[in-house]
């Protein structure tokens, strides 16, 4: 019979500096065989131009990892507040192009 391993603990720590977050609100996906890029961009009404303010480069491993979280966190959301509807699918199910 195998042993199931417990992941190993350890503490995260949070500085001052990254606990306010960084607003995005459009992220651009890049990825190689070795690596995913994901970058956070902030693109406001009216500017020409947009900045990345973070940029995370990731495994693919872990890349599918976050995506199991971030998937079991929507549904979690949803249960709790209702279905997250988006503009592009609301377009569809209506008919419109």
């Amino acid at each position: 019979m195998e042993e199931q391993q417990e992941a190993p603990q350890f503490n995260i720590e949070l500085p001052e500096e990254v606990s306010q977050g960084q607003y995005a609100n459009l992220a651009v996906v890049l990825h190689t065989q070795s690596e995913f890029v994901l970058d956070f961009v902030r693109l406001l009404p009216g500017q020409q131009s947009a900045k990345v303010h973070s940029r995370q480069i990731l495994t693919p491993d872990n890349t599918k990892r976050l995506l199991r979280l971030l998937e079991q966190h929507v549904r979690g959301f949803e249960q709790e507040f209702g279905e997250i509807v988006l503009p592009e699918d609301a377009a569809q199910d209506s008919g419109a192009n």
